[in-house]
């Protein structure tokens, strides 16, 4: 029996020496991660939907890594059997966390706090498309959608579209940034400003969820929907009349 007990003394010193045996799963996979990707900040580690698999969160990315710290997986769990994607709300809920954390003062806005839906619409003043939503921005509004504007010039900063974007919010208060966007949309000249904005902000929040075009529209919930939806559509999918 002594014999025993000291055999599980040595185990237990040898485990301890190491550190090996008494890491847990998150502190495995973040020594992982930090040797071939040292530069992604983690923000959370939870298991995963699959035994033995757990789900790392770097700001929006979503990946999957064994216990082990050896094995990386990415891409969209899904359920078979129920048909429902496991990683999609994940995703959802990390984007709707970096939008709520701008503040509505940090955004140009059209409609009423009442409206039944809220979407957070990043636009390039000069995009064909973000200018045929905003031309519709009385139909959105009819249909109970308040839209939130975010910019994201795609030709970058010092573009014609970005000083645009700085001109339009440089114009004035709420009223004046408003009817300021609604002319630069309409592809007239605006009045050239410049003062202490948000576009750079914006432009890099929109590259941090992994934005590859504009109109970018996100939902209340953190749904993103790539490019126009026209407002009757947009409306039944808000309202869950329809499939995403």
């Amino acid at each position: 029996m002594k014999n025993i007990r000291q055999l599980v003394l040595i185990v237990a010193a040898l485990a301890l020496s190491s550190g090996l045996a008494l890491a847990s799963p998150e502190q495995v996979i973040r020594k992982a991660l930090a040797k071939v990707a040292p530069g992604v900040e983690i923000t959370n580690i939870q298991p995963a939907p699959i035994a033995g698999l757990y789900e790392v969160m770097a700001g929006t990315d979503l990946m999957y890594v064994t216990g082990d710290g050896r094995y990386f997986m990415s891409g969209h769990i899904v359920d078979l059997e129920t048909r429902d994607d496991l990683t999609e709300p994940r995703l959802a809920e990390a984007r709707k966390r970096l939008i709520d954390a701008v503040g509505e003062d940090e955004m140009v806005i059209f409609g009423s706090k009442e409206a039944k839906h809220t979407i957070t619409v990043f636009t390039d003043i000069e995009c064909g498309y973000c200018r045929k939503l905003h031309n519709q921005i009385g139909e959105y509004e009819k249909e109970g959608i308040r839209v939130r504007y975010l910019f994201f010039p795609r030709a970058g900063k010092g573009s014609p579209a970005f000083e645009e974007a700085v001109s339009v919010w440089c114009a004035g208060d709420d009223n004046a940034r408003r009817a300021a966007m609604t002319k630069a949309k309409s592809g007239e000249p605006i009045e050239a400003k410049t003062c202490k904005n948000p576009v750079e902000a914006h432009m890099e929040l929109g590259a941090n969820l992994g934005l590859r075009g504009t109109p970018a529209i996100m939902t209340d919930s953190g749904e993103l929907i790539p490019g126009y939806v026209e407002p009757k559509q947009l409306a039944a999918r808000l309202n869950g009349e329809v499939g995403g």
